[in-house]
């Protein structure tokens, strides 16, 4: 299964209105749970099985989920007033459209619902992704070509 099937079944449940969709096949697990856990969003779940070790998959699944937990609680109680602007896919975060284009925001920049705030590149192609609300950036979260995990943030917004 590549990137855009999972893209594309990703698309197909937030449509559905289904709450949760669970997928296995023979290496890989993923698990697709929308609004009623967490309040309008999406969570995807993805967990490929290494051939022979099906116990080492379990026992690493848990720790990145604890990590991210516990890093966004100390951010919230400061930045609580400010939204932030997560990735919808895994990819490499580029804040240029080329090497030789200015960036897309700075910091300070004022935007509007739609305007195109960065790219994503997976799997060679570059996905642009645009703003859900309009507002001021505050912080830029990840550095310039640099991996990003689905729902990492990347961008705080001042809505006011």
């Amino acid at each position: 299964m590549d990137i855009k099937e999972i893209q594309s079944l990703i698309k197909f449940v937030a449509k559905s209105g289904a709450s949760e969709v669970k997928l296995e096949m023979e290496d890989i697990k993923i698990t697709i749970r929308t609004g009623a856990l967490n309040s309008g969003g999406e969570t995807t779940i993805l967990q490929q099985i290494p051939m022979g070790q099906p116990h080492m998959g379990q026992a690493a699944a848990p720790a990145p989920v604890a990590g991210t937990e516990a890093a966004p609680a100390p951010a919230e109680s400061e930045d609580a007033k400010y939204i932030t602007i997560k990735s919808p896919i895994i990819g490499t975060f580029y804040r240029k459209p080329s090497p030789d284009k200015p960036v897309f925001v700075e910091v300070g920049d004022t935007i509007g619902q739609g305007d195109v705030l960065c790219v994503i590149e997976a799997m060679k192609l570059f996905n642009d992704i645009e703003s859900e609300v309009s507002g001021k950036i505050v912080k830029v979260l990840v550095d310039d070509s640099s991996p990003v995990e689905f729902d990492q943030p990347l961008f705080l917004v001042d809505p006011s």
